[in-house]
């Protein structure tokens, strides 16, 4: 089955009516604002995980979320369907590097301090990050990109990348990779240079999910 990893930026004003979801692996990440997800009830910087349907809706001051979702190829957009609600496909990548066999759903947060880095690595799977706050700049495949909050990159996992942070304020993004099974409560990240194994990494770590997928 060919799959695809997308994000939408969803913004769901006071007042909007109840919005249902099909069933796909996916994970909401509260931007600002409050959704309630299927009865819970979720503040800004909290995250929902699961695969079947869902029923979302704003709470009383709105809610702008970031939905990561892993979709067959074929399903179609999947912008919210609501008169009030707007959706924004910041993006979306097919997944040539996906793992064989069976697959972990893994969503986190990766902080640095100001001036921070990861030392020239690869991961064990793709992903798609998005910046919540800082800057950070993403050396990979001979080009560097910078990154302000808002902005989504993919990474293929195999292809080796240095992340260097903002050197006068912290930096944070959201993560969701899709792994292998064996890495459930694993690190995923591989360093290229030996050097850099022993050295202290300045990157902190707070994982929302790390789960098995069912969809393979």
């Amino acid at each position: 089955m060919h799959l695809v990893l997308r994000l939408y930026e969803d913004t769901l004003p006071a007042g909007a009516r109840e919005i249902g979801l099909p069933g796909l692996p996916r994970m909401i990440f509260i931007v600002r604002g409050t959704l309630s997800v299927e009865g819970r009830d979720l503040a800004e910087g909290e995250v929902w995980h699961g695969e079947g349907e869902a029923m979302i809706k704003p709470g009383s001051s709105g809610a702008t979320c970031w939905r990561f979702e892993l979709a067959p190829g074929d399903a179609g957009d999947g912008a919210l369907i609501g008169t009030a609600a707007r959706s924004r496909c910041k993006l979306a990548a097919s997944l040539p590097t996906l793992p064989e066999g069976h697959l972990i759903w893994r969503g986190d947060s990766v902080t640095f301090p100001p001036g921070g880095c990861a030392y020239l690595h690869r991961h064990q799977g793709p992903g798609i990050r998005c910046l919540v706050e800082g800057a950070i700049r993403i050396d990979t495949q001979g080009r560097s990109t910078h990154y302000g909050p808002g902005d989504a990159w993919y990474e293929a996992g195999p292809d080796p990348v240095f992340a260097q942070a903002a050197p006068d304020r912290p930096s944070r993004f959201i993560r969701v990779m899709i792994l292998p099974r064996h890495l459930i409560g694993k690190s995923s990240i591989v360093y290229v240079n030996e050097a850099d194994k022993a050295k202290p990494r300045s990157q902190q770590y707070n994982i929302f999910v790390d789960a098995p997928i069912a969809l393979r």
